[in-house]
């Protein structure tokens, strides 16, 4: 609660006020305070976003510190962290506004990278580029392939970029990169992004950080925030080496990634420059 209200009921109103403007800047934060690894937002996401076995969008890194008895955990969500300075983008082989991937700078879409499933050829470099392994390639599969029925809720469409994307086997999204996009087919129509919604905790914050009245401004302002650092894995391949990638399944390039090291490293800065912030314990 935040003076007396629920702070879900707060950022709607924010989203609502933002969309006013012809140039949100739409930013989250997420208090590590707070957040008890129920993976409510990745269970929400799942289900927003009709994600196949592989590509999790949201997911929530776990690590011990300490010796026994003397044990603490924290526990820290990664959604895509939508940089200002996208090294995805950067590597992508058909970047710019409208073709594969690209970071939008106008619009109600302004802050989020974005990626246009019908430009992307699959080549998974973006996978390869970002520091934080938050893209994944869409391999096709269903959670109830190989069972006895294939569960229809497994073949309802999503709604991402605002588009109807039905889930059918060698249909797009198969193939194509993906990654959050904080719900922008949600955010549009002035509704919370999923992953903010269903959190238990209200761990979560989201809205325009230029809007001194919004709750996200008055967090920030009031807590010291740190940002997920850019890290690279040991023998990790460089841009000139993509031609190895060449061939590969999605679920081959699913197991050469993964997030760097064994936590997540926090900064006070990164050259990214990303618009997901946090709080930590």
């Amino acid at each position: 609660m935040w003076e007396g209200k629920d702070e879900l009921i707060i950022i709607q109103e924010d989203i609502k006020r933002a969309l006013k403007k012809p140039d949100p800047y739409w930013a989250m934060l997420i208090d590590l305070r707070r957040c008890t690894a129920c993976r409510s937002c990745t269970a929400g996401c799942v289900a927003e976003q009709k994600t196949p076995p592989g590509i999790v969008y949201r997911p929530v890194y776990v690590e011990e510190k300490g010796v026994f008895p003397k044990v603490k955990i924290r526990y820290t969500p990664r959604p895509c962290q939508q940089c200002d300075e996208p090294p995805c983008v950067e590597a992508c082989p058909n970047k710019g506004e409208g073709k594969a991937t690209w970071k939008s700078k106008k619009g109600q879409s302004a802050g989020i990278v974005m990626i246009n499933y019908e430009q992307c050829i699959g080549c998974g470099r973006c996978l390869f580029a970002c520091p934080y392994k938050a893209r994944g390639l869409d391999a096709g599969g269903f959670f109830t392939e190989g069972t006895p029925r294939l569960e229809e809720y497994e073949k309802a469409p999503s709604w991402e970029y605002s588009r109807k994307w039905p889930r059918e086997k060698y249909h797009l999204p198969y193939g194509v990169a993906r990654k959050c996009h904080f719900c922008w087919h949600r955010l549009k129509n002035g509704l919370v992004p999923m992953c903010v919604s269903t959190c238990i905790c209200r761990a979560n914050f989201f809205g325009d950080l230029k809007d001194q009245d919004s709750l996200i401004y008055k967090m920030m302002k009031t807590n010291s925030v740190k940002v997920l650092a850019e890290v690279r894995t040991k023998g990790e391949i460089k841009i000139k080496e993509y031609k190895g990638l060449k061939g590969k399944s999605p679920q081959e390039l699913a197991k050469m990634i993964g997030y760097p090291g064994e936590k997540p490293v926090f900064a006070d800065k990164s050259k990214t420059k990303p618009r997901v912030f946090y709080i930590l314990p």
